[in-house]
């Protein structure tokens, strides 16, 4: 069983920057984060395979979102630059054992999710 924790979501102002982590026991997997806003479906935001070598954004966060991962502490991190008000969300971390996925029912393992309000 894989137990995912996230932290580090706040209120922030745009144009903030702001960093997530998701601390994960068990073994490495394919990680990723997912959002969502209030009356909005869950959407994909960045993914990182096991190694850390291949890492993938969806279209509205690329060039300002950068995930990143130390599996020496099984943590996987997300920077967050540039923030906008529509990056507005619960944030969640996701786990699999294949490849990454941006479809949401791929994922058996949830964090809780930490709130990220951007104010404008």
């Amino acid at each position: 069983q894989v137990q995912l924790v996230e932290s580090g979501g706040r209120l922030v102002q745009a144009g903030d920057s702001l960093r997530l982590s998701c601390a994960a026991s068990g073994r490495t997997f394919t990680m990723v984060w997912f959002r969502q806003a209030p009356g909005k479906e869950r959407e994909f935001v960045a993914g990182i395979s096991g190694s850390g070598i291949s890492t993938y954004y969806a279209d509205s966060v690329k060039g300002r979102f950068t995930i990143s991962r130390d599996n020496t502490k099984n943590t996987v991190y997300v920077q967050m630059n540039s923030l906008k008000p529509e990056d507005t969300a619960v944030y969640y971390c996701a786990a699999r054992s294949g490849f990454a996925s941006s479809s949401s029912r791929e994922y058996p393992y949830w964090g809780q999710g930490t709130q990220v309000t951007v104010s404008s």
